[in-house]
């Protein structure tokens, strides 16, 4: 292998790199945004009644089992988005791992 192809290989190592990053970083936006969605479904079950919801720049009161309904959809859709960067996560790692080992075959020999 010549030494272009195996510098094209580490910068594209290095590209895979900051995709794996920029992938972590927005899952773990989104673990959050389930931990808070799920610590306001847990609230929801102890509330009697009626509850408030942010709607724009207003408070709005609802029936609870509507924010809970509304919050579970929402929570869902959040569900779906993290088990697809989990998919892309583990292609890029494998990709990765593929690309290191023949870079670092090309430089033993």
């Amino acid at each position: 292998m010549t030494d272009k192809e195996t510098q094209k290989k580490v910068e594209k190592l290095h590209a895979i790199e900051e995709g794996l990053r920029n992938i972590l970083v927005q899952k773990q936006n989104l673990q959050l945004q389930l931990l808070e969605m799920e610590n306001a479904l847990g609230e929801l079950e102890t509330t009697k009644g009626n509850a408030y919801k942010i709607i724009g720049g207003i408070m709005v009161e609802l029936p609870t089992e509507e924010i809970k309904k509304d919050l579970n959809s929402k929570k869902e859709i959040v569900d779906i988005k993290v088990n697809n960067l989990e998919r892309q996560e583990n292609k890029l790692k494998e990709e990765s791992s593929t690309l290191q080992k023949e870079v670092l075959s090309t430089l033993k020999e």
